[in-house]
């Protein structure tokens, strides 16, 4: 058994749940149910030890084939790269218990989406999202207004008590709400932060004489023991309201989802985007791109930047290669 499956397994066992270890298309994965009994699911931890980039190529398509053929039968997988399990702990556990149906639940009806700052949101974001903050234009964040007997408020507040300050050094109540340095509460409405969503700025062109409007919205994270339901939805209509774009695009990461819940909401899938390959630092386990790509990358411009790097000279890394990403867009114009 590696370290990693080994680590998962204790986690899950430490959190009540039984499991198996099983072999799927020469992978080995963890096999449990869910809290109610009534799923089963697979989790494919992807251990990192490719010392080339033509290794961690190899390894990534033959991972992805497996990825295909246990969604026909079993549905898409909980899918653990080591890096992010080791350098993102607490959000990775987090996000797995959700998986396991462990997370409390939370009503888009009892939310109201207000614009945040760049700071409001990339605090948030590095806390909850894999990529953490992009360079964008719109800022949006979903407050918790009230709950109707579920656990939400307390996960959000127990995140702002586990920070027990923000970056300016101000204090927090247990509400989420600043306060100055004489202990007294800043002025702000009795509502807690549970998700963020960013859009970037327009690009335009023009068809048939017509100026396009196009804008990519770049992040979407909620608490990862959280399920906001219609979240996505609303967060996406307050921006479409005030915003009032012709098109929509964005992207789903392979590693986290199929990108369903984009299709839901209306969205369309273009071709995908190619796997970004990594070097990975096997001390502090950091990603660095090393591969031009329109993919997802780790750099703070965003997902639908392109970034170019090399492969040092001399290197005591590892090497990962994630499965790309799907384009989806959502056309508001009708347009060819």
């Amino acid at each position: 058994m590696s370290r990693l499956i080994d680590d998962i397994g204790t986690f899950l066992e430490t959190n009540g749940f039984e499991y198996s270890l099983q072999i799927r298309y020469d992978f080995d994965v963890i096999c449990v149910r869910t809290l109610n009994g009534r799923k089963d699911k697979v989790i494919l931890p992807l251990e990192i030890s490719a010392g080339s980039l033509e290794e961690a190529i190899s390894e990534s398509e033959k991972a992805h084939e497996a990825v295909q053929s246990i969604t026909i039968s079993e549905g898409y997988p909980i899918i653990i790269p080591e890096d992010r399990w080791r350098r993102q702990r607490g959000m990775m556990e987090s996000r797995l218990l959700a998986h396991m149906e462990v997370f409390g639940q939370a009503y888009a009806r009892n939310c109201e989406v207000r614009r945040i700052d760049k700071e409001t949101a990339q605090r948030f974001l590095a806390e909850n999202h894999s990529y953490g903050y992009a360079t964008c234009k719109y800022q949006y964040g979903l407050f918790l207004k009230r709950q109707t007997g579920h656990i939400a408020r307390e996960i959000a507040e127990k995140r702002f008590l586990d920070c027990a300050r923000n970056d300016n050094g101000k204090a927090r109540n247990d509400n989420g709400k600043a306060r100055n340095d004489s202990g007294k509460e800043e002025k702000d409405n009795d509502s807690t932060l549970i998700a963020v969503a960013t859009f970037s700025n327009a690009r335009k062109w023009v068809k048939n004489g017509k100026e396009i409007r196009s804008y990519e919205w770049t992040r979407f994270a909620s608490l990862p023991e959280l399920r906001v339901s219609g979240g996505m939805g609303k967060m996406l209509k307050a921006f479409i309201m005030e915003v009032q774009p012709d098109d929509i695009m964005s992207y789903a990461d392979l590693e986290w989802s199929e990108g369903n819940v984009y299709r839901t909401l209306g969205f369309t899938e273009e071709l995908p985007k190619e796997p970004v390959c990594f070097e990975i630092d096997p001390k502090t386990w950091e990603r660095r791109a090393i591969r031009k790509s329109r993919a997802t990358t780790e750099t703070a411009e965003g997902m639908h930047e392109m970034v170019e790097s090399s492969i040092p000279e001399q290197t005591h890394g590892l090497f990962y290669t994630n499965f790309g990403s799907r384009k989806l867009r959502l056309k508001l114009t009708d347009y060819q």
